[in-house]
């Protein structure tokens, strides 16, 4: 299950069933795709039997009261024929915590910008709520014509998330990052310069969770594999999160889950002040935002040598989070707007 689905629509079904609804889970792919969509390898042709699937949903769906659809029916497939396969009156919910539609109107391809440039604005415009995960994207559905818009992020679960700190056997301080292989090629890779030199300064560890193995070992470096059973807990082993990011159209519309994920742990954070970043992270009070290299090096060699500093940050992180981004608080509230469908 990808994480979008996991995190923006299956914790909530407790919720759901709790307040009288029925639910039916019926997901576009299957694992095997998603793992190899995950280690950066597609099969297209494979994909096929995945639209006829959803066609099959989309047509059975016509007596279902609602549906809580994940950003797109048919992905590149044009607005006009996805709407033909949308029931006519069920009300639509569509969630989006990233700016997909960045997919089609800045793609390379004059044609998929003509077909698909405005295919989600479309799919924004026709349902009956729009869940955006900031605010980035909740502008691009008011301005698309949405009916209603809530602002939903993406949230943790309290209970799972516990400020309980694993001490390292080494007794090295760990700065962390969690994510996948495509992600960190994208983002950590760039940083291994300065990390190497810094991490060797301060005699400390740096734990990328899920980036895969390089060719190479590194010195002071670990790649644990990630998985859902042991997420909490590797990032429990952690002293500090970083969440790195350029600042582009798709970055913009990122929704901080990695940040969320640190501070519900109690975690301190540094982070590149990117969209939803600068809203979460309260420079000098749970964490740092930094843009060029001294200023992240500045940022996480403060951490590192102030450990009363971290421990503070980390408790003011996790007060946010449970204030704000917990399942806890937005359960409830889903519920509620499913409600008043």
């Amino acid at each position: 299950m990808g994480a979008s689905s996991r995190l923006r629509t299956l914790q909530y079904v407790p919720y759901l069933q709790a307040a009288g609804f029925e639910v039916e889970v019926a997901s576009f792919f299957d694992e095997a795709y998603l793992e190899t969509l995950y280690s950066g390898r597609r099969n297209r042709l494979g994909s096929v039997k995945y639209f006829v699937g959803r066609i099959s949903e989309l047509l059975s769906s016509r007596r279902a009261e609602a549906i809580w659809l994940e950003k797109e029916a048919l992905p590149w497939v044009p607005w006009p024929i996805e709407r033909l396969m949308w029931p006519r009156n069920v009300p639509v919910v569509s969630d989006y915590d990233d700016a997909i539609f960045h997919y089609y109107d800045i793609h390379r391809s004059a044609l998929v910008r003509r077909f698909l440039g405005r295919k989600i604005d479309g799919v924004m415009a026709r349902s009956a709520i729009v869940f955006a995960g900031n605010d980035y994207l909740a502008e691009r559905a008011r301005a698309a014509g949405a009916r209603r818009v809530e602002l939903v992020p993406t949230v943790v679960d309290m209970q799972a998330y516990q400020h309980r700190p694993i001490p390292s056997k080494d007794g090295k301080p760990r700065i962390g990052w969690i994510g996948t292989p495509v992600t960190w090629a994208q983002y950590g890779q760039p940083m291994l310069p300065f990390l190497k030199d810094l991490l060797a300064r301060h005699d400390a560890v740096f734990r990328a969770v899920g980036a895969g193995k390089p060719p190479d070992p590194l010195v002071n470096f670990e790649f644990p594999d990630w998985s859902e059973a042991h997420e909490v807990e590797l990032i429990q082993g952690m002293d500090i999160g970083i969440m790195p990011l350029e600042d582009s159209p798709f970055a913009r519309g990122k929704c901080g889950y990695k940040l969320i994920q640190y501070m519900a742990c109690g975690l301190p954070v540094v982070a590149s002040p990117v969209g939803v970043n600068s809203k979460l992270v309260t420079h000098g009070e749970n964490g740092f935002l930094a843009s060029t290299e001294a200023e992240w090096r500045a940022a996480i060699e403060r951490l590192l040598s102030d450990p009363e500093l971290r421990r503070r940050m980390g408790a003011a992180g996790r007060a946010k989070v449970e204030s704000d981004y917990s399942i806890q608080t937005y359960g409830p509230k889903v519920a509620g707007m499913f409600a008043s469908l």
